[in-house]
């Protein structure tokens, strides 16, 4: 990756869906990678309350929330230290004993449906122009992979990065993740060891990264260019990045802070 754009180095305007920012390129020849977060960033809101439903129903999830509402409390106050904990927890309450086939059926179904009714359309026709420049996309994302994965298909990405889960001999769940749950420093990781992965150059490419919550604050850093597509803007955990907003005839404009 080039050199990492610190925040207000330029006040330069660029509309993504229309050019090129050339500023941020600087004529690099280098391939060009573009790393998407999927909840409140190409969709609206968080997935994993809504996919759970969908898969045991309401009043099994509910009934699990209030078990686990003192975790779920904490893990809004201090994310770092109990959302993981939180959310293993979660989904031993709920999935315990479903086979993998069983929550890929669900996922490929809950995909659709979710994207139909959540999508954003200004991040989803962010992620179309990269498409359309040949770049490779990646949707990275701590829910399950179970569903990432058929939502990142749908929307034509490269490929898809997910939270896992551990599979026993048997094929079945326990609720427990394969690997880290993938937000923060994992994140990051995992992005950075697929390109290293993906790209014979040494993982040299240029790299974007769109992210809105804390939890996409590592892959940002990362990123030559980080962009900023949370609600709150320049009040938001993610200020120091570049934001994405719509101009008054609807072009999606990225600028410094």
């Amino acid at each position: 990756m080039q050199q990492q754009h610190e925040s207000g180095q330029s006040g330069t305007h660029f509309f993504g869906t229309t050019g090129y920012p050339q500023d941020v390129l600087n004529g690099s020849t280098c391939p060009v990678v573009a790393a998407f977060d999927f909840d409140g960033t190409l969709a609206r809101g968080d997935s994993v309350i809504k996919f759970l439903i969908y898969l045991r129903g309401r009043a099994r999830i509910v009934q699990s929330l209030l078990v686990l509402l003192p975790l779920f409390v904490l893990s809004g106050i201090d994310g770092d230290r109990y959302a993981d904990r939180f959310k293993q927890r979660l989904f031993s309450r709920t999935i315990a004993g479903m086979t993998m086939e069983e929550l890929l059926t669900a996922g490929e179904r809950f995909a659709k449906i979710h994207l139909d009714r959540k999508s954003r359309s200004s991040v989803v026709e962010r992620l179309a122009w990269h498409r359309d420049q040949g770049h490779s996309i990646i949707v990275v994302s701590a829910s399950p992979e179970c569903y990432i994965g058929p939502a990142a298909k749908l929307l034509g990405a490269t490929d898809a990065i997910a939270t896992k889960f551990y599979v026993d001999e048997y094929e079945r769940v326990d609720g427990s993740f394969q690997g880290g749950n993938c937000r923060g420093a994992e994140k990051a990781r995992r992005l950075r060891e697929w390109i290293d992965t993906h790209f014979s150059n040494n993982g040299q490419i240029t790299l974007w990264a769109y992210g809105n919550s804390l939890g996409d604050r590592d892959m940002l850093s990362m990123a030559d260019t980080g962009i900023n597509v949370g609600r709150l803007g320049r009040m938001g955990r993610l200020r120091k990045f570049y934001r994405m907003v719509s101009s008054g005839n609807g072009i999606q404009r990225v600028h410094g802070v």
